[in-house]
């Protein structure tokens, strides 16, 4: 069982963080520096636990219903040619602005920005974009953010209070500002108002219904290996508010999402962390 569990969690390292996870974790959390948060700050409680693998995916749905934001991942982001190269250098931004020294998790923020300057293009309607934008930023922090909490709160293995859900928000956007979110917010009640004001621009274009087909019916795994995937998938999208659901089409009504998305969205989680648990320096 031992065999099983190690071989699992290396197997889910190896996907998030790359064949040189080991390297990059002691990069990240063995170098000696000054940091922007501890282990007894928020961020760190709800970036290390296994729930981020359903946030992940329900932020990624959530983000697409902008179709500007949407545009530009479906023309320069090569998630379909290359889904598991853009998951690792995702999961290595958030590591290194979450855990490791400011001058790097600086350097990781500088080299974002120099990419989101050269990512432009027009959407399905003509309208040119920008991945520099403040708007647009601030809308994948916001999704990512609301995303992230809601997975935790759900299937974290300790749920933050309240007050400890404010401080995530406001810890969340010390490096979206930095790399150009105006006015990132501050608290529960802030996010979900800057989120409520992004809803009359939103919707599901055919990129985006797309881009939740790959993510949730036809991802890049092996045929074993996707029941288990679609435990995580069904966990994101019981996360999701209604009305995105309904956006997305997908089928399930919302009593059934929530009934059987939850249970399957908790499983998975721990199978997770379980595997995870069994993979020296499993972080």
């Amino acid at each position: 069982m031992l065999d099983v569990q190690r071989s699992l969690g290396l197997l889910l390292r190896s996907k998030v963080a790359g064949d040189d996870a080991a390297q990059r974790a002691e990069q990240i959390w063995g170098k000696p520096g000054e940091r922007w948060f501890s282990s007894a700050d928020p961020i760190w409680r709800v970036h290390r636990d296994a729930s981020m693998f359903v946030g992940g995916i329900t932020a990624l749905l959530l983000q697409s219903l902008q179709p500007m934001a949407m545009a530009g991942v479906a023309g320069h982001s090569g998630y379909k040619s290359d889904p598991w190269g853009r998951l690792q250098r995702t999961s290595h931004y958030l590591a290194v602005t979450t855990f490791g020294t400011i001058p790097d998790a600086e350097a990781a923020i500088a080299k974002v920005r120099s990419v989101h300057h050269r990512v432009r293009g027009r959407d399905d309607r003509g309208r040119a974009y920008s991945a520099s934008d403040p708007r647009l930023l601030k809308w994948v922090h916001l999704a990512e953010a609301d995303s992230f909490l809601r997975a935790h709160q759900a299937f974290g293995a300790e749920p933050l209070t309240p007050a400890e859900a404010d401080t995530y928000v406001a810890q969340a956007g010390v490096p979206a500002g930095l790399l150009g979110v105006l006015d990132p917010p501050g608290s529960v009640a802030e996010l979900t108002a800057q989120l409520a004001a992004y809803r009359p621009e939103l919707e599901a274009t055919p990129a985006a219904r797309e881009a939740a087909r790959f993510l949730l019916l036809d991802p890049p795994l092996p045929l074993l290996a996707r029941p288990g995937y679609g435990t995580l998938a069904a966990g994101a999208v019981s996360l999701l508010p209604p009305w995105a659901r309904s956006a997305l089409q997908l089928p399930l009504p919302d009593v059934l999402t929530d009934l059987i998305g939850r249970p399957l969205g908790r499983f998975s989680v721990g199978v997770v962390r379980w595997a995870l648990a069994g993979v020296p320096d499993g972080r």
